[in-house]
Order: C-alpha cells, then structure tokens, then sequence
C-alpha cells in the first residue's frame, strides 16, 4: 500500500485523515509539527504527503519548501491542506512547491479523488487499475499478471519491480534508483540485488515478453512498450 505522511495537529482532523486513508488501501503515518514530520522523514520515505499550512511552529508552507530543497523528498509529490481558500493563497502554496491544494473542509471521496489524481502524476506506480504493455498486463487491484492472457506468477518484489517499470514504460533508471523506488531508500543491499531480480523477472515474462525488460548499457534498465528483437542480458 503507498504510505502516506500525514501531519496536522488538529487531532480530530488527522484522525479523519487516516481513517479515510485506511479506507483507501493507503498507509498513513501520521505527525502533529513539522519538527515530527522531519523526524519520521529520517526514518522512512512516504510515497506522499498531506501537510498543513497552519502548523505549530515551522508552518507546512516552510516545511514543504525544505523538502523540495533536499535531494531525498525533493519529487516526493505533496498536497496542501488549509483553511486558507482565496485565489492568492492557492498561488502561494502551488508556488512554494506543493502539488495540489486541497481547501477545508473537505470530503473524504474528494481526498481520495486529489490523492489518485497527484500520484497519477507524480507517481504512476501506484494508480489502481490495470496497467498495459505490450502483451503484458498488470492489475494493480487483485495483484494479476498476464502475459498474451496467461496469468503469470510473480513474487512480491517482482510484482513490485514490474508495476513501477510499467507505469514508467520508456524511462531509463539506474540500479540505485530502482532500489530506491521499488525497495525503499532505507533498504541497504547491493544494487547489483537488481540484476538478479530483472533476470528472474525475464524468466516469469517468458519469450513472448521477456524482451521488453531492456538493459540500457551503462545506465540501468527500461520497459520499452513492445517486444524487443534480441534479449537483453544484465
């Protein structure tokens, strides 16, 4: 499940917050300042984030700015949350780097609709439905794998691993990015772990599909959106 940073102080308002979360099929971890926030920020790195400008001590606007200032949770995507509704304040939280602006009060169903609409955005790996390519497809919802329509069987970090390359078809990255995006950044383990797992990834494609795992010498690995002529070898 994406894990979702929550931090509001108001504790009927974060209690609202992570029980529609929960109901979503989202993780959310929860701070009541800013200062908490950056200490969970240590320890772990949510997919996204929900921050509130009105925050004891260092505001959400500041905090978000820091954020965006750090290579770590720099593309980490953010929605504002704020009483604060007039034209100006909208501009001023999108310019200090949040994705999206969400106005209280709100509904949950709205929520959920701007939480999609962002990590479809910003991080397609983790939008709930299917995700085609080629002859491969994925269903993000019940964790199937088909391949020309046969289901296929996946572990859990290749299930992972091929989610994230999918909704990233054409988009190289390096080991350490694919470590970080489908292990986790805090995770420490080789990133040549990454080659044994494309390779076994190739084997559960099979012919009609295993090609399209590409390796781009020198850099990393693709999916590219249909089979490639030769295959590939790490």
């Amino acid at each position: 499940m994406p894990m979702v940073l929550v931090v509001e102080d108001d504790k009927g308002i974060q209690e609202l917050l992570r029980f529609t979360l929960v109901c979503g099929s989202y993780q959310p971890v929860c701070a009541d300042t800013a200062e908490e926030a950056e200490t969970v920020l240590r320890e772990t790195l949510p997919d996204i984030a929900l921050i509130d400008w009105m925050l004891p001590g260092k505001s959400g606007l500041a905090l978000i700015g820091k954020l965006r200032n750090e290579r770590r949770t720099r593309s980490m995507p953010i929605i504002l949350l704020t009483a604060r509704g007039e034209e100006a304040d909208r501009v001023a939280g999108l310019e200090g780097g949040a994705d999206d602006y969400i106005v209280k009060p709100f509904s949950p169903k709205e929520l959920l609709a701007r939480v999609q609409a962002v990590l479809r955005r910003c991080a397609p790996e983790f939008v709930k439905g299917t995700l085609s390519a080629g002859p491969i497809e994925l269903d993000t919802v019940s964790h199937e794998a088909r391949v020309t329509g046969r289901r296929i069987t996946l572990t859990p970090t290749e299930f992972r691993l091929l989610r994230f390359l999918m909704a990233n078809a054409g988009r190289v990255y390096t080991r350490q990015q694919l470590l970080d995006n489908v292990w986790g950044d805090h995770v420490y383990i080789e990133d040549r772990t990454v080659d044994i797992h494309i390779r076994r990834l190739r084997v559960a494609l099979g012919p009609a599909a295993e090609q399209m795992v590409e390796t781009v010498r020198g850099t990393g690995y693709k999916l590219s959106t249909s089979p490639a002529s030769q295959p590939q070898v790490p």
